[in-house]
């Protein structure tokens, strides 16, 4: 994957990193520079990502490109894209995420709009930017940073937070990785999506309309340090886990999931459940069709 944090040995290639300016983005910068990465930060937020530019270059000797972009807007997309095809790029990590955390009905459908330009618009045009070209040179990987909150569709709101839109972004990224995984299978290009709980970062200190302003911070409840987020998530790649939950001790949840799915996508018979059928069936009788 790249050298260890003893020093830097080199070059492993160029990472994309997105959402660089705080939390979970700016532990992967810091950790892939270490490593022997030269890196590309994307962020809405210049100050930020220029200060954070100027600290990798003087621990690591990295060569650090700011990309100031809100990946919301088409063009900024399109420039970022345009970054990610580039031949030096190896590694991918689609961290960029905003939350729109509100009651369905009274969240401003532009936020919501945002919520789902940022989470998958943008992290799909990115990996299909990225992917063929690693394929090509025979090496690359892809990130993606999901939640566990993907896997909490049908808990209601409190403790956790009203999350229809952010939850559903979620889970596209972590059925998206795991079928592009099954597709990529056999090829020197590897995808994980890490599945975070609750991350000590400045996440929860807006819904993502605007950037956090003023200095990095962590939101009042706390949850995992980003490092370990990251720890788990460089482990995984190199071991081959494809979805990566950083605090589950039990990886075959992960297995009984998929055994789940089976047995769910046994629904794709040709003959109706006989419960709809029978449904169906008593309802003739009582209107006496």
């Amino acid at each position: 994957m790249g050298h260890e944090e003893t020093g830097r040995e080199g070059t492993a290639g160029s990472a994309v990193v997105t959402g660089a300016s705080s939390g979970i983005g700016t532990e992967y910068a810091t950790r892939l520079a270490r490593r022997g990465w030269d890196l590309v930060l994307v962020a809405r937020r210049a100050e930020r990502l220029g200060a954070l530019a100027e600290r990798l270059r003087a621990e690591t000797g990295a060569a650090v490109e700011p990309v100031v972009a809100d990946l919301a807007e088409a063009p900024d997309l399109a420039r970022v894209a345009e970054r990610v095809a580039a031949e030096d790029v190896t590694l991918l990590v689609n961290n960029a995420g905003i939350n729109g955390y509100g009651p369905f009905t009274e969240v401003d459908p532009a936020l919501l709009s945002k919520v789902i330009d940022v989470n998958v618009v943008a992290p799909t045009v990115l990996t299909r930017a990225a992917v063929p070209h690693m394929a090509e040179r025979g090496r690359g990987a892809v990130v993606n940073v999901a939640s566990l909150l993907a896997f909490a569709g049908a808990q209601p709101p409190g403790p956790l937070p009203h999350r229809a839109v952010y939850g559903g972004t979620k889970g596209y990224m972590v059925t998206f990785t795991r079928t592009l995984a099954a597709e990529l299978a056999g090829t020197p290009v590897r995808v994980q999506v890490v599945c975070p709980g609750l991350t000590a970062t400045e996440f929860h200190l807006g819904t993502g309309e605007a950037p956090v302003p003023g200095e990095a911070r962590v939101h009042d409840e706390g949850g995992m340090p980003a490092a370990d987020v990251v720890t788990a998530s460089l482990a995984a790649l190199e071991t081959g886990e494809v979805v990566c939950v950083p605090g589950l001790s039990e990886p075959e949840a992960v297995a009984r999931l998929a055994d789940a799915e089976l047995a769910v996508r046994g629904g794709s018979a040709a003959t109706l459940a006989p419960r709809y059928r029978a449904h169906e069936e008593s309802r003739g009788r009582v209107t006496g069709r």
